[in-house]
Parts: C-alpha cells; structure tokens; sequence
C-alpha cells in the first residue's frame, strides 16, 4: 500500500484533461486541493516467465507420455486420446515388446528382461473406453554397480555430460532417460497404433536392417512392395535377405569380441497409406517421420524417398511421372518422392532410411574427463548392445506408427468432417467391415 499526496504531484497530465475535454491549462490556476488523499495499491507478485519444457509427450490428437528410466522401478507410458470400442489387450502390445526386449540373442545386450507389459487403465473388458491407457514394465535386472566408473567419468559421445550440462545432475545407473528402455513406452503405444491402423485403413508398417557397418543390402535385392513380416523375423539381425543377414551378423560378431561396436540402417515402410495425410505446412508428414525418427535414441539421420542420392539426378531423371491404372486411380509409374509430396501422402508406398551410430558405450579403454574436469581414461562396464540396428527395427515401426495414427486423426477431423469432393477425394472408410464388439450392458 502506497500514499500519494497530489499536493506536490501535477494534478493531471495534459493528456488526461485532453481526454475528458477540457485543456490542463485552464486549471493552472486553480488553488492545489488541501489535505492528502490515500491511494491504495495492492501489490502484486512479481510475474515470473513460465516456459514447459516437457519433452516427453508425443502427438497432438494421439498423445504418448513416456516415463521411467533405466534403473528404475519401471517404465511405461500413458495413452491419450485413443478412440473407443477398440479390442485391445496385453498380448496385443507384447508382441512388439518381445521383439524389442534385451537378451535376445547373442548380438543384443545380454541384459535379461522379461519387459511384461501390465494395462492399469483405459481398457475394459478388452475393449478401449477413450480414456488415458496406462502401461507399465517393470525393471527387474538391474545392476548399479556397473555404473561406479560412469559415475565419475564421462562415457564419450554418450548423454552424461549434457545431461550434467542441462540439468545440474543426472541418474547415473543406466543413464537415466537417454537409455533405450525410455523406448519401451513408445513400442507399447506403437502396438496400438498399428492395430488402429490396419483395422481402419488396412496400412501395413515394416521395418528392416538394411545396413550393418560396411555391410549393405544392394538395391532392388528387396522388394518393398512383397517384403514380409515372417522374412524380416526369420533372423536375429531382421534383414529379410539370408545371404546378408549373415554377413551382418557376422560384422556385428567380429566387433563384439573386441569390445566394440558398429552402427547400421534400418529401412521402414508403410504400404496402404491414404492419401492425404500431412498437414503443411509445419506439419507435413515427411517432417513429422523426421522428428520421430530422430527422437529415437543413437539416431544419426534420416531420409526418405530418393534422399541424398536424389540431389544427383536431374528434374526429368527424379519426377514421377503420373498414370490411370485399370481401376482408374491415379498412380506415379516410380516412387522417389517415397509416397509424400508437397507434404502429404499420395497413396504409394511410404519409405525411409534411418540411419544409427555405434553404440557408445563400449568395452574399449577410451580418454574422456570426470565430472570435476580431470582428464581420465575409462572402459565402460556394464551390458550394452553392440549394435542397436536389430532391436530398433520395432522402435521405427512403432514411432512411424504413432505419426501415421496421428496424421489420421487429424486428416479425418478436418477434411472429412463434411462430404468429399468425389472428384479429388476419396473417403477412408475402414478396412475392416466386421462391426465392432459393443459391450453389453449389466
């Protein structure tokens, strides 16, 4: 509370007289008003700028939280914004799970996890209820003391030091949210995703090894267009071509008895996608694949479609030139703009390459410093993948999966929220014409 005696104070401003229609120098004259009156200010608290820097949330209409980390009680995630009336289950999400958990062969990490999933709400009766679902994993194979060295040195190429440098402090055991097991909440809300997908629009998401070190599958020896789940599954490196698988699996051998590591590729694809998904222009869906991708952990880059190699062509080499196949549906006779164009899906097949570092934790004696700023040399304990190329083949589906299921949402709330325009569009009716299981009322 202040007082303000207008005694010893301009008893109004010029501006203000203005306003109210008179002139200030007419009451120049006037004697100034005996006594002193008591102006009450009620202070307020001072506004501090606010900014919510999450990071952990995914999507706008189908939203994924991720949380937990490595050598916690657990991770999981919660599910926001699923529809209704969807049959859903546990096993529905194990099964990518499984593809994704450690210890699944000799080329992965040789932590054991079981990585069962538990739904503590959202479902009912096996049916979704449009509410938040909410996963969990729980951790059972931790080892702290692995991390004693790590604690006091900084892995190189690794997250410790920023995470220090952003934070003030980080979880040492595992190293916290920057570990793969954060991608455990990702894959569970994946498995929905794609059972949204191939139930609404029939879109079918694969994903492979195409690279391994200095090991690539040339081009043109996969199909996208046939390529299937069983052949991707059919070894522990997920190339669909058994010649190269080998050879793969062998690079990866070579270094891991060495202490090393090596990075890789992984090819995704996305066949029977609708047309006109993605919204420009900040949300076109190629950037969307992109931040998804890249949000994945040891990710080095991404392309899709023609890529790089597309700078080399000339315009009449890269154009896909348009045709009317015998149903009368327009098609592009090639594929180089990779399904997308101007931002938004055009029926063909979606592909992309994502490319991963060799892990950086790695059994190797390596120069690095403490967190005190003395210079040390470290071997990382621990167990660590020596290439994370075969278990991230589910971590792309499912967060190309989780951009599709979003696009989606969004594409049907806007453009068919009234009739189509038959001679442009075509409705996304769903794909599959069984009804769904309504729950019986009690």
């Amino acid at each position: 509370m202040a007082a303000t005696s207008l005694a010893s104070k301009p008893f109004l401003r010029s501006d203000v007289g203005s306003s109210l229609g008179f002139q200030a120098s007419e009451l120049r004259g006037l004697p100034p008003p005996s006594g002193q009156i008591s102006i009450q200010r009620h202070t307020r608290p001072s506004r501090r700028l606010e900014v919510k820097a999450v990071g952990n949330v995914f999507g706008n209409y189908f939203r994924v939280a991720t949380y937990g980390e490595s050598h916690g009680g657990g991770v999981g995630c919660t599910i926001s914004g699923c529809p209704p009336r969807l049959p859903l289950s546990e096993a529905d999400m194990q099964v990518e799970l499984d593809r994704r958990r450690p210890g699944q062969s000799r080329i992965t990490t040789p932590r054991k996890e079981t990585d069962t999933c538990k739904i503590f709400s959202g479902v009912s009766e096996g049916m979704t209820t449009g509410t938040p679902i909410h996963v969990f994993v729980p951790n059972t194979d931790q080892r702290g003391h692995d991390y004693k060295e790590m604690s006091m040195a900084y892995r190189p190429s690794h997250a410790d030091a920023t995470y220090d440098w952003k934070y003030g402090l980080r979880s040492v055991q595992g190293g916290g949210r920057s570990s793969a097991r954060e991608t455990i909440g990702r894959v569970a809300a994946g498995a929905v995703a794609k059972k949204i997908l191939k139930m609404r629009t029939g879109t079918e998401i694969l994903a492979y090894v195409s690279r391994v070190h200095q090991v690539e599958l040339p081009e043109g020896v996969i199909d996208n267009e046939t390529v299937t789940f069983d052949q991707i599954e059919s070894n522990i490196v997920r190339c669909p071509d058994p010649e190269y698988a080998q050879k793969m699996i062998d690079a990866i051998d070579a270094v891991r008895v060495r202490g090393d590591s090596v990075g890789g590729i992984v090819t995704c694809i996305a066949r029977n996608v609708p047309r006109g998904l993605g919204s420009p222009v900040f949300d076109k869906l190629e950037a969307d694949l992109a931040k998804a991708a890249l949000s994945l952990p040891a990710t080095k880059g991404f392309e899709f479609g023609s890529g790089f190699a597309g700078t080399l062509l000339t315009g009449s080499e890269h154009n896909d030139e348009f045709y009317t196949d015998a149903n009368g549906n327009i098609r592009t006779r090639t594929n180089r703009s990779g399904g997308i164009q101007g931002g938004i899906s055009n029926g063909e097949t979606i592909y992309m390459r994502i490319g991963f570092k060799p892990t950086s934790t790695i059994g190797k004696k390596q120069n690095t410093v403490t967190r005190d700023r003395h210079e040390t040399e470290l071997i990382a304990r621990g167990r660590h993948d020596p290439c994370v190329v075969p278990r991230a083949v589910p971590m792309v589906e499912a967060m190309v999966a989780l951009v599709l299921v979003d696009q989606l949402m969004a594409h049907l709330a806007q453009c068919e929220m009234f009739p189509v325009n038959p001679a442009f569009q075509d409705s996304i009716h769903p794909a599959v014409h069984e009804p769904f299981l309504v729950p019986k009322l009690s």
